[in-house]
Parts: structure tokens; sequence; C-alpha cells
């Protein structure tokens, strides 16, 4: 075997960062390395879309033979004393309105292909794209109804433009329909991915129910993000032009101490007293 052999089997570790729906990135995901961390093996893929595209062929094409164009049923001249070549039909291939010779007929231009290549192609294909950085994954759709806008604004966070492969899974319905208006997006259900529609394709969006193989979550990769649950709203933060100045600020090593503090139970009480006192 030799190094070149040793080297396109060799598979490596396969990890992609999984963003929000609005551009943040969430957590990084190991992806399975039997399709996404294969080498790109071009003759491969080459024959593999070669085929699929030559499946996609309907091969309906048809032209009329002499024996099927109508008419000429009857010799044009005699056969001697014309000083002409014979002729026994004005519908042979060298007449004008004659059959056609060797003319295409409607056939099957779909080729054999085993299914190992087949799925090889494709990890190849997805590997290639992972590798280049032409991949994003989200952790989900967040489509409440469908809405083109709203995938707009997905593809112009995630920063994706050009053709863009949407791979979905059965259940994305909402996703779908809001993706289906967009001219360059096309959409692909998992189970009906191939390395054709991934190659034509300069982006490649998945979400993480239908990555193939499945996704595991790096530990420690989780961003952690602020609780801004108790943040004062904006009505009611100090006006900047009522905010202490930095010159009159109370400078740190003048501050009383935390252990010299008085509480603010004791506090409140000894203000009562005095204000008390102070009345009488």
């Amino acid at each position: 075997m030799t190094n070149e052999t040793i080297e396109r089997d060799r598979v490596v570790e396969a990890t992609i960062d999984r963003f929000d729906t609005d551009g943040n990135v969430v957590d990084t995901v190991s992806l399975d390395a039997a399709v996404f961390g294969v080498p790109p093996n071009v003759p491969l893929m080459h024959q593999v879309v070669t085929a699929q595209l030559a499946a996609r062929r309907s091969g309906t094409h048809s032209t009329k033979t002499r024996a099927e164009v109508a008419g000429g049923g009857a010799k044009p001249y005699r056969q001697k004393g014309t000083g002409r070549a014979r002729q026994g039909t004005i519908r042979a291939p060298q007449y004008s309105g004659g059959g056609v010779a060797f003319g295409p007929k409607p056939r099957s231009y779909a080729q054999r292909t085993p299914r190992k290549m087949v799925r090889l192609a494709l990890a190849c294909a997805l590997s290639d794209r992972l590798s280049e950085g032409r991949m994003r994954l989200v952790d989900s759709w967040r489509f409440e109804v469908p809405k083109t806008k709203d995938a707009v604004k997905v593809l112009t966070a995630l920063g994706l433009g050009g053709r863009v492969l949407v791979v979905l899974s059965p259940d994305d319905m909402l996703a779908e329909r809001s993706f289906s208006n967009l001219a360059n997006v096309h959409l692909v259900e998992t189970s009906q991915l191939s390395a054709y529609e991934v190659l034509a394709s300069d982006w490649v969006l998945f979400a993480t129910t239908a990555v193939p193989g499945g996704v595991t979550v790096v530990e420690g990769s989780q961003r952690t993000t602020l609780d801004r649950s108790d943040a004062v709203p904006v009505e009611d933060a100090v006006p900047v032009e009522d905010a202490v100045p930095v010159e009159d600020a109370v400078p740190v090593e003048d501050a009383v101490p935390v252990e010299d503090a008085v509480p603010v139970e004791d506090g409140r009480a000894s203000g009562a007293v005095d204000d008390e006192e102070g009345g009488k």
C-alpha cells in the first residue's frame, strides 16, 4: 500500500462552531469523522457526480428513420436511362425531409454506481466544504411562522452569500416554507443529499437535527451569556448630567472599610432617633 493510499484512507477529527439564528456562537461540536473527516478523493467524486448528472437526463430525444417518415413509397424515377444516380425513395437520408441516419432514440443514461462509492463521494464533498470553512451549523430554527424576511435575516446573520444549500429534516416545515422563495437557496432533505448538490453550492447550512451522524458537544466549549434580568431599565437610569463628577467622587483609600460600615438596619434606626431628637 502506497503512502498516497494511506493518506486517502486516513480519517481526521471534525469540529465546527454551532451558531444560533442571530449569528452568535453557542458552542463547538464534534461531527462524525466518517462523514466530515474524510480526505477528498477527486477522481471518485468526479465519477459519482458524472453518474448523478447522467441519471437526471430524461433521454426522451427521438428522430425518425427513413422507414418512419411519411411518404416516399414510390420510386422517384426509373432505374436507368436518366443519367442520374439510382434512387428508391425520396425519404432517404440524403434527401431534404428524409429520415435521419443513426439519429438519437429514447434511452436511459443511468449508470450503475456502487452504494459505497456514492456514500464515500458524499463524505468527501462534505469534508471538503468543512475544511474550507464553507459550512455553517445552527442549533435550531426559530421560525414562528413561515416568513421569507426572517430567512433572509438568518442568512445575513450567518454571513452566507452566493448559492446556499440548506439541509433540512422532515420536521422542518416552517424553515422549508421560509427559504423556498429565495432564488439562491436550494433545499434538500438529509436523506436526499448528494455529492453533486454539495459541490455545486458555495455554502452548506445544517440544523442540528439534520446533520448526518449526529453531533457531540465539545466539553468546555459552551459560551456563557450575561443575565440581564436584573438590569436597570433605560428610563430609570440616572441621567449623565446628574451623575457625580469624577473629581468629586470619594477616593478609594478614603472609603469606609466594609467591616467598619454601619449595618443598614442600624443606620436607619439611628437616623430615625437623631431626627426625633432634633425635632424635640
